[in-house]
């Protein structure tokens, strides 16, 4: 026993050390059981224990809440370009409207059939654009949220956290969800405890 203990019989880091890995791996263990059972069968003894283990400072917290900060950034960013968009499409649909009735009101009877053909034809087309450049923020707005993921598999891999590597597969990724979900439960969880002690 003297051995586990540091200076003036305090407990040493080691030890310390080892009450953190077994305290996060329980509390991981019990927050496993609110996952579906596809996904509780998924996640061994041995995967728990390496994510507890990667938990025990803290850093791997920061980092998945500054992962967490810069998606919501993103999100926002995202969404707000999106409906810029749409404010310049109305816009733009609502000058040409104008811009017909105007005309309309101007035209002479026997030329008010080639005015609304031409007419219709702007109408059209101005919708196949707005469509087109729709899809082409869609996808830019896809690309980039992929890209996002991305950046936090390897950011997650890299810091050591177990489940955590680049990957396109739906399976993984929603492994991936669920793990960073019992990451933020466990976050919640021990800073609650910490301010009840604090």
């Amino acid at each position: 026993m003297a051995g586990y203990l540091g200076t003036y019989g305090e407990p040493s880091d080691i030890t310390r050390q080892q009450e953190r890995h077994y305290h996060l791996l329980s509390e991981l263990q019990n927050l496993v059981k609110d996952l579906p059972s596809s996904f509780q069968q998924r996640l061994s003894y041995t995967t728990l224990s390496d994510l507890a283990l990667a938990l025990i400072d803290g850093t791997v917290f920061e980092i998945v809440q500054g992962l967490l900060e810069i998606q919501h950034l993103t999100e926002k960013n995202l969404y707000n370009q999106r409906v810029k968009l749409h404010a310049e499409h109305r816009g733009l649909k609502q000058e040409l409207l104008k811009k017909h009735k105007e005309a309309l009101q101007s035209c002479k009877a026997h030329n008010l059939p080639v005015l609304r053909s031409t007419q219709q034809k702007e109408i059209e087309a101005l919708e196949q654009r707005t469509r087109e450049e729709q899809r082409m923020m869609d996808e830019k707005i896809v690309l980039e949220l992929d890209q996002k993921v991305i950046d936090q598999q390897s950011t997650l891999e890299k810091a050591g956290v177990s489940g955590f590597y680049v990957t396109t597969n739906p399976q993984e990724l929603t492994l991936q969800m669920n793990l960073l979900e019992l990451i933020l439960k466990l976050q919640q969880k021990e800073s609650s405890t910490s301010k009840t002690y604090s």
